[in-house]
């Protein structure tokens, strides 16, 4: 009965301790940037996702990763203190693409419980300028 009693302290005692584990939280202000229509003369945009560490234990993204070539992310390498924010800046390069209407996802690796959050690029890149497709419409 001792033992019994024993163990069942034993483990309550472990999963009260799981549970403490303390675990960063990355919060982007928002998920998804639309570059709306831009023209293929001029196919390189640039957007930043803000986030902060909503969490109680230092953030560290270890790797960013886009669908495709045509999407490069800079990160910051340092941890992020909790209650601090970071900045995560996405260049998509239209170049040597066809024209249209694109979404691409940029994963984002952290040590968070949940270790991968999803960000996305989208918009639509036309191959007539914009200024001179505003005109035809009038």
């Amino acid at each position: 009965m001792r033992t019994k009693l024993f163990m069942f302290i034993a483990i309550f005692a472990m999963a009260l301790g799981m549970q403490a584990k303390k675990f960063p939280e990355i919060k982007f202000e928002k998920t998804t940037f639309d570059f709306g229509t831009f023209s293929m003369d001029d196919p390189i945009q640039k957007c930043t996702f803000k986030f902060t560490n909503v969490g109680d234990a230092k953030l560290v993204i270890t790797a960013v990763h886009a669908s495709c070539g045509c999407t490069v992310a800079d990160y910051p390498k340092d941890f992020i203190a909790p209650g601090a924010t970071g900045e995560i800046t996405v260049t998509y390069d239209g170049s040597n693409k066809m024209p249209g209407r694109f979404k691409k996802n940029i994963q984002v690796f952290t040590n968070c419980k949940e270790d991968m959050a999803r960000i996305f690029i989208q918009g639509d890149m036309t191959d007539v300028p914009v200024s001179k497709k505003a005109q035809k419409k009038e």
